[in-house]
């Protein structure tokens, strides 16, 4: 399959609208978030817009996303519905996982959306078990796990990608390196060296 090298007018007009939607989606939690509306805990994704719009847009919509706690623009990009994922937020049984994931455990399995994962590095296993089911089932789809520059330091990082290549499944490990991993700078957590 050869990969597209320009996008035309209406993509560009429609990865836009994507990124802009999840920039004001993440502005309006913030300011929700402290005014105390939105309860528990907020990772916001402010700034990565375009990571999840551009790899989500090379996906089919069969096929699977799986992420970490910072999950709300994956989700928009996703298409689900920001009306709902907003009443997830504000903890309204309306809400994608019915008011009882928050922030950090959005799901939809109707868009094939495995949710955000508040252990890091917890849906990197997953990711391979959700993989490994479609090979056993030789179904053609894949799996789209991100995770950020934190999994890098934990077992199931360094399991999860050797199983996968050990099996031959069909999944994309994909790193969002924004330097922070919990909110501890790399530098701070990860010997040899500033970048991944």
């Amino acid at each position: 399959m050869a990969l597209a090298t320009t996008l035309d007018k209406t993509q560009v007009a429609d990865f836009y609208r994507q990124m802009q939607t999840i920039r004001i989606f993440e502005e309006f939690s913030q300011v929700k978030y402290q005014e105390q509306k939105i309860k528990g805990f907020l990772h916001l994704y402010i700034g990565q817009e375009a990571v999840a719009v551009g790899a989500i847009s090379a996906l089919r919509p069969d096929d699977d996303v799986i992420t970490s706690y910072r999950d709300h623009g994956h989700a928009l990009a996703k298409g689900l519905d920001p009306n709902a994922v907003m009443a997830e937020l504000y903890g309204k049984a309306t809400g994608v996982s019915g008011g009882k994931g928050g922030s950090m455990h959005l799901f939809d399995v109707s868009k094939r959306f495995w949710g955000g994962h508040a252990i890091v590095a917890g849906q990197l296993p997953l990711a391979v078990g959700l993989a490994l089911a479609i090979k056993t089932r030789d179904e053609d789809r894949i799996v789209m796990c991100f995770f950020g520059d934190g999994s890098v330091n934990e077992g199931e990082f360094h399991e999860s990608l050797n199983l996968a290549a050990l099996w031959n499944l069909p999944v994309v490990f994909f790193l969002e390196n924004n330097l922070y991993g919990m909110g501890t700078h790399i530098e701070r957590a990860r010997a040899g060296g500033k970048e991944i």
